[in-house]
Protein backbone atom coordinates (compact mmCIF):
# COMPACT_ATOMS: atom_id res chain seq x y z
CA UNK A 1 0.00 0.00 0.00
CA UNK A 2 1.37 3.73 -1.06
CA UNK A 3 2.04 6.05 1.33
CA UNK A 4 -0.73 8.61 0.21
CA UNK A 5 -3.32 5.80 1.04
CA UNK A 6 -1.57 4.80 4.54
CA UNK A 7 -1.85 7.86 5.62
CA UNK A 8 -5.34 8.81 4.46
CA UNK A 9 -6.24 5.43 6.44
CA UNK A 10 -4.24 6.81 9.69
CA UNK A 11 -5.93 9.64 9.40
CA UNK A 12 -9.44 7.90 9.64
CA UNK A 13 -8.44 4.97 11.65
CA UNK A 14 -6.10 6.04 15.14
CA UNK A 15 -2.85 4.39 15.33
CA UNK A 16 -3.01 4.34 19.08
CA UNK A 17 -6.00 2.29 19.50
CA UNK A 18 -6.77 0.34 16.25
CA UNK A 19 -10.09 2.02 16.10
CA UNK A 20 -12.43 4.07 14.43
CA UNK A 21 -15.74 5.73 15.26
CA UNK A 22 -17.26 7.41 11.70
CA UNK A 23 -20.41 9.65 11.95
CA UNK A 24 -22.68 8.94 8.84
CA UNK A 25 -24.82 12.01 7.94
CA UNK A 26 -25.08 11.35 4.07
CA UNK A 27 -28.75 10.22 4.28
CA UNK A 28 -29.84 13.05 2.29
CA UNK A 29 -28.76 11.70 -0.90
CA UNK A 30 -31.81 9.70 -1.31
CA UNK A 31 -33.95 10.81 1.89
CA UNK A 32 -33.68 14.55 1.25
CA UNK A 33 -33.94 16.30 4.75
CA UNK A 34 -34.89 13.59 6.97
CA UNK A 35 -34.86 14.04 10.30
CA UNK A 36 -32.20 15.25 12.40
CA UNK A 37 -30.39 16.45 9.24
CA UNK A 38 -32.79 19.30 8.43
CA UNK A 39 -30.62 21.91 9.61
CA UNK A 40 -27.55 19.80 9.01
CA UNK A 41 -24.51 22.02 9.93
CA UNK A 42 -26.84 23.19 13.57
CA UNK A 43 -26.77 19.09 13.82
CA UNK A 44 -23.00 17.63 12.78
CA UNK A 45 -21.05 20.58 13.59
CA UNK A 46 -21.44 20.48 17.42
CA UNK A 47 -20.35 16.58 17.38
CA UNK A 48 -17.29 16.77 15.02
CA UNK A 49 -14.95 17.25 17.77
CA UNK A 50 -15.81 13.30 18.83
CA UNK A 51 -15.96 12.19 15.59
CA UNK A 52 -12.81 10.55 14.19
CA UNK A 53 -14.25 10.68 10.62
CA UNK A 54 -17.46 12.35 8.90
CA UNK A 55 -19.16 10.48 6.15
CA UNK A 56 -20.96 13.09 3.67
CA UNK A 57 -22.08 14.43 -0.02
CA UNK A 58 -20.06 16.61 -1.55
CA UNK A 59 -23.47 18.61 -1.52
CA UNK A 60 -23.59 19.32 2.47
CA UNK A 61 -20.28 19.81 3.06
CA UNK A 62 -19.54 22.28 1.00
CA UNK A 63 -23.10 24.24 2.64
CA UNK A 64 -22.71 22.86 5.86
CA UNK A 65 -19.12 22.17 6.81
CA UNK A 66 -16.62 24.97 7.54
CA UNK A 67 -13.36 24.22 5.44
CA UNK A 68 -11.24 24.92 8.41
CA UNK A 69 -12.30 21.53 9.75
CA UNK A 70 -9.67 19.28 10.07
CA UNK A 71 -11.61 15.72 10.39
CA UNK A 72 -11.07 13.31 7.63
CA UNK A 73 -13.80 13.11 5.22
CA UNK A 74 -15.43 9.89 3.56
CA UNK A 75 -17.24 11.48 0.16
CA UNK A 76 -20.09 9.44 -0.46
CA UNK A 77 -20.15 9.16 -4.52
CA UNK A 78 -23.01 7.31 -5.35
CA UNK A 79 -26.84 8.13 -5.89
CA UNK A 80 -28.98 8.77 -8.33
CA UNK A 81 -32.02 7.57 -6.60
CA UNK A 82 -34.13 8.16 -4.08
CA UNK A 83 -36.80 6.36 -1.08
CA UNK A 84 -39.26 6.36 -4.05
CA UNK A 85 -37.65 4.56 -6.65
CA UNK A 86 -35.35 1.32 -6.59
CA UNK A 87 -32.32 1.94 -4.47
CA UNK A 88 -29.97 -0.30 -6.15
CA UNK A 89 -30.49 1.81 -9.20
CA UNK A 90 -27.04 3.75 -8.51
CA UNK A 91 -24.58 5.39 -10.67
CA UNK A 92 -21.08 7.66 -9.33
CA UNK A 93 -22.47 10.94 -8.76
CA UNK A 94 -19.15 12.65 -7.89
CA UNK A 95 -15.94 12.36 -9.48
CA UNK A 96 -12.69 11.63 -7.94
CA UNK A 97 -10.60 14.86 -9.06
CA UNK A 98 -13.77 16.52 -7.01
CA UNK A 99 -12.73 14.22 -4.01
CA UNK A 100 -8.83 15.37 -4.34
CA UNK A 101 -10.44 18.82 -4.45
CA UNK A 102 -12.62 18.46 -1.45
CA UNK A 103 -8.87 16.58 0.05
CA UNK A 104 -11.63 13.56 0.84
CA UNK A 105 -9.28 11.06 3.49
CA UNK A 106 -11.54 8.38 1.88
CA UNK A 107 -14.46 7.66 -0.81
CA UNK A 108 -17.46 5.31 -0.46
CA UNK A 109 -20.48 3.93 -2.27
CA UNK A 110 -23.04 1.22 -2.18
CA UNK A 111 -22.87 -2.24 -3.55
CA UNK A 112 -26.29 -3.68 -3.63
CA UNK A 113 -25.82 -7.94 -3.50
CA UNK A 114 -28.93 -9.74 -4.39
CA UNK A 115 -30.48 -6.50 -5.50
CA UNK A 116 -31.87 -5.67 -9.37
CA UNK A 117 -28.40 -3.52 -10.34
CA UNK A 118 -26.44 -6.03 -8.59
CA UNK A 119 -23.10 -5.73 -11.48
CA UNK A 120 -24.25 -1.75 -11.81
CA UNK A 121 -22.93 -1.14 -7.89
CA UNK A 122 -19.97 -3.69 -8.36
CA UNK A 123 -18.97 -1.76 -11.37
CA UNK A 124 -19.38 1.54 -9.67
CA UNK A 125 -16.65 -0.33 -6.66
CA UNK A 126 -14.71 -1.39 -8.90
CA UNK A 127 -14.05 1.81 -11.06
CA UNK A 128 -13.85 4.17 -7.66
CA UNK A 129 -11.37 1.17 -6.64
CA UNK A 130 -9.31 1.30 -9.97
CA UNK A 131 -9.01 5.74 -9.69
CA UNK A 132 -8.26 5.57 -5.64
CA UNK A 133 -5.12 3.25 -5.95
CA UNK A 134 -3.94 5.34 -9.04
CA UNK A 135 -4.54 8.62 -6.30
CA UNK A 136 -3.56 7.44 -3.24
CA UNK A 137 -7.44 7.11 -1.67
CA UNK A 138 -8.96 4.61 0.73
CA UNK A 139 -12.23 3.26 -0.60
CA UNK A 140 -14.87 2.44 1.63
CA UNK A 141 -17.44 -0.16 0.56
CA UNK A 142 -21.24 -0.30 1.72
CA UNK A 143 -22.62 -3.45 1.99
CA UNK A 144 -26.15 -1.92 1.40
CA UNK A 145 -29.45 -4.19 1.47
CA UNK A 146 -32.05 -1.99 -0.11
CA UNK A 147 -35.91 -3.27 1.60
CA UNK A 148 -35.76 -7.02 1.13
CA UNK A 149 -32.29 -8.65 1.88
CA UNK A 150 -31.88 -11.15 4.66
CA UNK A 151 -29.45 -9.55 7.52
CA UNK A 152 -27.81 -12.56 8.23
CA UNK A 153 -24.11 -13.81 8.52
CA UNK A 154 -24.31 -15.84 5.21
CA UNK A 155 -25.72 -12.97 3.25
CA UNK A 156 -23.43 -10.17 4.90
CA UNK A 157 -20.92 -12.56 4.73
CA UNK A 158 -21.30 -12.89 0.77
CA UNK A 159 -21.99 -9.11 0.45
CA UNK A 160 -18.59 -8.09 2.35
CA UNK A 161 -16.74 -10.76 0.88
CA UNK A 162 -17.43 -9.47 -2.95
CA UNK A 163 -16.48 -5.97 -1.89
CA UNK A 164 -13.09 -7.10 -0.61
CA UNK A 165 -12.45 -9.35 -3.71
CA UNK A 166 -13.18 -5.98 -5.68
CA UNK A 167 -10.52 -4.49 -4.07
CA UNK A 168 -12.33 -2.33 -1.30
CA UNK A 169 -9.96 -1.20 1.13
CA UNK A 170 -12.57 -0.35 4.36
CA UNK A 171 -16.15 -2.38 4.47
CA UNK A 172 -18.99 -0.98 6.35
CA UNK A 173 -21.72 -3.51 6.92
CA UNK A 174 -24.29 -4.31 9.24
CA UNK A 175 -24.61 -6.48 12.64
CA UNK A 176 -25.99 -9.50 12.58
CA UNK A 177 -25.68 -12.72 14.99
CA UNK A 178 -22.27 -14.52 14.14
CA UNK A 179 -21.10 -11.23 12.87
CA UNK A 180 -17.56 -13.02 13.30
CA UNK A 181 -18.19 -14.87 10.14
CA UNK A 182 -18.55 -11.67 8.60
CA UNK A 183 -15.63 -10.40 9.99
CA UNK A 184 -13.57 -13.38 9.22
CA UNK A 185 -14.92 -13.45 5.33
CA UNK A 186 -13.01 -10.12 5.12
CA UNK A 187 -9.48 -11.52 5.97
CA UNK A 188 -7.55 -8.34 6.67
CA UNK A 189 -9.69 -5.61 5.50
CA UNK A 190 -11.08 -3.84 8.64
CA UNK A 191 -14.84 -4.00 9.10
CA UNK A 192 -17.06 -1.33 10.26
CA UNK A 193 -20.81 -1.67 11.21
CA UNK A 194 -23.77 0.85 9.85
CA UNK A 195 -26.06 1.96 13.35
CA UNK A 196 -29.10 1.21 10.88
CA UNK A 197 -32.60 2.63 11.92
CA UNK A 198 -32.93 4.68 15.12
CA UNK A 199 -32.97 2.27 18.19
CA UNK A 200 -32.96 2.68 22.34
CA UNK A 201 -29.66 4.35 22.89
CA UNK A 202 -28.41 1.48 25.47
CA UNK A 203 -29.44 -1.20 22.83
CA UNK A 204 -27.12 0.50 20.29
CA UNK A 205 -24.50 0.26 22.34
CA UNK A 206 -24.88 -3.02 23.12
CA UNK A 207 -24.69 -3.47 19.00
CA UNK A 208 -21.40 -1.52 19.01
CA UNK A 209 -19.71 -3.59 22.01
CA UNK A 210 -20.59 -6.86 20.60
CA UNK A 211 -19.78 -5.89 17.01
CA UNK A 212 -16.20 -4.69 18.51
CA UNK A 213 -15.86 -8.16 20.54
CA UNK A 214 -16.30 -9.77 17.47
CA UNK A 215 -13.71 -8.41 15.49
CA UNK A 216 -15.24 -5.10 14.04
CA UNK A 217 -12.71 -2.25 14.27
CA UNK A 218 -15.41 0.33 15.14
CA UNK A 219 -18.57 1.60 13.83
CA UNK A 220 -20.27 4.67 10.96
CA UNK A 221 -23.35 5.55 12.77
CA UNK A 222 -25.23 8.58 11.77
CA UNK A 223 -29.47 8.19 13.01
CA UNK A 224 -28.26 5.93 16.48
CA UNK A 225 -26.17 9.31 17.12
CA UNK A 226 -28.19 12.50 15.40
CA UNK A 227 -31.71 11.37 16.38
CA UNK A 228 -30.99 10.78 19.94
CA UNK A 229 -32.27 13.17 22.61
CA UNK A 230 -28.47 13.80 23.57
CA UNK A 231 -26.69 13.34 20.09
CA UNK A 232 -23.25 14.42 22.19
CA UNK A 233 -23.81 12.41 25.03
CA UNK A 234 -24.15 9.32 22.68
CA UNK A 235 -21.36 10.20 20.51
CA UNK A 236 -19.28 10.47 23.53
CA UNK A 237 -20.76 7.17 24.70
CA UNK A 238 -20.00 5.40 21.72
CA UNK A 239 -16.49 6.51 21.65
CA UNK A 240 -15.74 5.34 25.06
CA UNK A 241 -17.23 1.47 23.93
CA UNK A 242 -14.70 1.45 21.01
CA UNK A 243 -12.26 3.06 21.60
CA UNK A 244 -11.64 2.52 25.38
CA UNK A 245 -13.27 -0.72 25.94
CA UNK A 246 -15.82 0.43 27.87
CA UNK A 247 -18.92 -2.07 29.06
CA UNK A 248 -22.28 -1.11 27.56
CA UNK A 249 -23.55 0.07 31.27
CA UNK A 250 -20.33 2.21 31.09
CA UNK A 251 -21.19 3.97 28.15
CA UNK A 252 -24.64 4.84 29.16
CA UNK A 253 -23.65 5.82 32.07
CA UNK A 254 -22.08 8.44 30.09
CA UNK A 255 -24.55 9.21 27.91
CA UNK A 256 -27.04 9.41 30.66
CA UNK A 257 -24.42 12.07 32.05
CA UNK A 258 -23.76 14.17 29.66
CA UNK A 259 -27.35 14.64 28.99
Amino acid sequence: MQWGMKNRLSRIISPKTGKCVMLAVDHGYFQGPTTGLRELGKTVNPLLPYADALMITRGALRNWIPPETDKPIILRMSGGTSILKELSNEVLTSSVTDAIRINASAITCSVFIGGEHEKETIANLAELVDKGEKYGIPVLAVTAVGKDMARDSRYLGLASRICVEIGAHIIKTYYCDNFKEVVEACGNVPVVIAGGKKIEEKEALQMARDAIDAGAIGVDMGRNIFQSSNPIGMIKAVRAVVHEGKSVDEGFGIYKEKK
